[in-house]
């Protein structure tokens, strides 16, 4: 999160609402989930690490004085760099295989039973996410974004499938 808010202030300097609206923007439906003290938390460690800056902004007569942020020499920096960054995200299912490799081995639970709960999960998060996709509302940028988590959701599903397969012919 806060290499999106510092990206987002490299533009301009904003005040937290502001950033948070961006935030959303950006990320469609999926930003609906955002907390909006989130942004402020953020904005409070960039600043003790050094990466932003705030000035106080008065108000207008109908609105409250604000705090407005923008990036330091580091901050751009550090936007840079992770720009030029590639990773790509660590797979979530790595913690599942180790749950059902535990549970079948410690025979604390069915693996078979945790895939199907695994599988269920994973289907009604695809349900979701393609439910977003439909939304014409979709900023097409965002629709990207969700197309990208289906797919990998997708993959998971499968993945779910193979351990259903070796599971059962482990039981069986």
């Amino acid at each position: 999160m806060q290499d999106v808010v510092l990206a987002m202030l490299a533009k301009e300097p904003a005040h937290g609402y502001e950033l948070r609206a961006r935030v959303r923007d950006a990320l469609g439906p999926l930003g609906e989930a955002m907390n909006a003290g989130q942004i402020y938390v953020t904005l409070t460690r960039l600043a003790k690490a050094g990466l932003v800056e705030s000035t106080h902004d008065e108000g207008l007569p109908d609105r409250p004085d604000r705090r407005v942020y923008d990036l330091t020499p580091a901050g751009r920096e550090r936007v840079a760099a992770w720009l030029t960054e590639v990773t790509w995200p660590k797979p979530d299912i790595t913690e599942f295989h180790l749950k059902l490799v535990a549970a079948g081995a410690a025979r604390l639970a069915d693996p078979v039973d945790l895939v199907d709960a695994q599988r269920r999960e994973v289907m009604r998060r695809i349900r979701e996410a393609q439910r977003a996709a439909l939304d014409r509302a979709v900023d097409p940028i965002a629709g990207l974004l969700l197309e990208g988590v289906v797919l990998r959701l997708r993959a998971d599903l499968e993945w779910l499938e193979a351990c259903e397969r070796m599971w059962t012919g482990r039981t069986a």
